[in-house]
């Protein structure tokens, strides 16, 4: 008994696993639907700025909104911050030179680029 209920539930398993997921056509297959309806065609500035022309003939460019810096300048912020705050606990120090970092970092990552 305890055999036919093992592979009964091991066949229930492989079943239910086995099921194709549901997915993106592939990237060769033709767009329809809202794949067709987001996709981009960019073009490259003499400035190195990719942008794209959008359904009402306004120009859009790619550019980054920091988040990356934001991580990073927060994460070494905190560590210089607690490297120079050598009194006490070393939270203050910490907390500081994490926002300090932050915002340092974000600015860093967006750069001067114009988007217009």
């Amino acid at each position: 008994m305890h055999k036919t209920l093992l592979a009964l539930a091991a066949a229930c398993l492989a079943a239910t696993t086995a099921a194709p997921a549901a997915a993106d056509p592939p990237p060769w297959a033709p767009a329809h639907g809202k794949r067709a309806k987001d996709e981009h065609r960019f073009y490259t500035s003499a400035n190195g700025m990719r942008y794209w022309e959008g359904d009402n003939g306004q120009y859009y460019c790619r550019r980054s909104n920091g988040t990356t810096g934001l991580i990073v300048g927060g994460a070494a912020g905190a560590l210089a911050g607690r490297a120079i705050d050598t009194q006490g606990d070393r939270a203050t120090g910490t907390i500081v030179g994490a926002a300090a970092g932050a915002l340092l970092g974000r600015e860093i990552d967006r750069g001067e680029v114009r988007c217009r």
